[in-house]
């Protein structure tokens, strides 16, 4: 009798076990990047800053990836595997959390050990400030690969069985770290005592305690990594020349010589060509771009507009990623079941609308408005991030995916900063000292009111999305494995 001997992936509590030590890398850096979000105030006051500066230091996470890193990082990924890969990026992730929190214990100043790093940047910042923007970008460097190699990782694992559910938790995963963040951010910082914030150190170096964390638990996945890689190779079936499906699919590609030869060997062409994969990619940068940095100001924007204290600010602000951690995968599981992606992401643009012209026009109870951008938020990753499988081949995807945080940075980087500056230049003369003095309040409408036509732009792709759909018969508005 012949015995089938069982893969590691088909065991459903090593998937789970597998999913759950990959996922620390993404609670962890969902929380590093999110670390500052409940605390504008506070920093504010701790590092003398201004709303600019602040906002020059949200973005300082997404320098690198816009310039292309993250493509780059996807390539690698493809060419040495998750193993590697993963390794040199968590710990790149992790030694920017480590410079965050050196240049926020108050320790780093002129003439201190690896001062000469930091020289180099604009004057007006502080040195601690300084090695904090280099910790971000070393941070953001790190950030993105590690999201495509997680990616990656669930597919290898949940293909074939509960995948969507597989991404749709570790989806929740992060946006509990970003809860996490903006919660406990300011409790680790304690209360004000003579000008400053003590404790204020403490909340960055437990964001590097959780990136060491992912680190190690990274490593031990690798153990696992390395088994299920020796058994998926020993059940690979071979041509009589010794090629694999996957061997042959890459043969049938059509490749172009000369100088610009890469740049279609790569398949970016492809990605560019494709309008479904463009009119996606412009949707995932307007939605984001509506919420992230939105999410980095909301605890400030409850405080001056809403009259809340800032613990209070914080509990309510870190409501809107806590809601995606049970919303998220009912709604992956509802895509799974009934399809109508591109119309649930039409919707969850109408939601991001709806949440930011009340915030911003009205002065009614914030609980809704931040209770439809929970929603939202849920909705249209559950529906879009699956979707894009269904648009793209399966031998691109690790490029798409790299594409598309490629040009959502590029957002992100740019409202992060716009926030910053519109609210400075709104609000003439308002400082931290007016406002922790009960002297002044920033004035948030214009700026929220911004984000309102972000939402708009997304109904537009989306409704284009679903137009193209329609043409290619894609099967977006289909349950998952219904193709028409």
């Amino acid at each position: 009798m012949n015995v089938i001997k069982q893969r590691l992936n088909d065991s459903a509590a090593m998937r789970w076990a597998m999913l759950l030590l990959i996922g620390v890398t993404t609670f962890a850096t969902y929380y590093i990047n999110d670390i500052f979000s409940g605390m504008k105030g506070i920093m504010e006051t701790q590092l003398n800053m201004n709303s600019e500066g602040y906002g020059v230091l949200l973005s300082s996470v997404s320098i690198f990836n816009v310039i292309g890193m993250i493509i780059v990082g996807g390539i690698i990924l493809d060419k040495l595997g998750i193993r590697r890969t993963g390794a040199a990026f968590v710990t790149i992730a992790a030694l920017g959390s480590l410079f965050i929190a050196i240049g926020g214990s108050g320790k780093f100043v002129e003439g201190a050990f690896g001062y000469g790093l930091v020289d180099w940047l604009p004057t007006n910042y502080a040195p601690g400030v300084k090695l904090m923007m280099i910790g971000r970008l070393l941070f953001g460097l790190g950030l993105e690969t590690c999201c495509v190699m997680v990616q990656k990782v669930i597919v290898k694992w949940f293909k074939g069985k509960e995948l969507a559910l597989g991404f749709a938790i570790n989806m929740a995963l992060g946006r509990f770290g970003s809860a996490f963040a903006i919660y406990l951010g300011p409790k680790l910082a304690g209360d004000l005592s003579g000008g400053m914030y003590p404790s204020f150190p403490t909340s960055l170096w437990f964001g590097f305690a959780l990136g060491a964390l992912a680190l190690l638990m990274f490593l031990l996945y690798c153990t696992f990594d390395v088994k299920i890689d020796k058994q998926l190779e020993s059940e690979t079936v071979r041509d009589v020349n010794g090629k694999s499906a996957a061997d042959r699919e890459a043969d049938a590609d059509v490749k172009v010589r000369g100088p610009f030869g890469w740049l279609w060997n790569t398949g970016l062409v492809e990605l560019v060509t494709n309008k479904a994969f463009l009119y996606i990619t412009a949707l995932c940068v307007t939605f984001y771009a509506a919420v992230f940095p939105f999410i980095g100001y909301a605890q400030d924007m409850l405080v001056n507009k809403f009259g809340f204290i800032k613990q209070d600010a914080a509990t309510i602000a870190a409501l809107i990623p806590i809601g995606t951690i049970l919303f998220t995968p009912i709604f992956g599981r509802l895509v799974d079941k009934k399809g109508k992606s591109a119309s649930l992401m039409i919707i969850g643009s109408l939601l991001l609308i709806f949440a930011h012209l009340m915030l911003s026009l009205t002065s009614l109870t914030p609980y809704i408005a931040l209770l439809a951008l929970g929603v939202a938020f849920s909705l249209v990753p559950a529906a879009m991030w699956p979707s894009v499988a269904k648009i793209v081949a399966e031998r691109r995807l690790g490029l798409a995916y790299s594409m598309m945080f490629t040009i959502q940075n590029f957002g992100l980087m740019l409202f992060f900063y716009l926030i910053g500056k519109v609210l400075q230049v709104t609000n003439p003369g308002v400082t931290q000292q007016l406002i922790d003095a009960k002297e002044a309040t920033y004035n948030y409408t214009t700026t929220i009111l911004m984000l309102a036509f972000l939402g708009l732009a997304g109904i537009l792709f989306a409704l284009l999305l679903k137009k193209e759909d329609k043409k290619a018969k894609f099967g977006l508005e289909l349950p998952s494995g219904v193709t028409e």
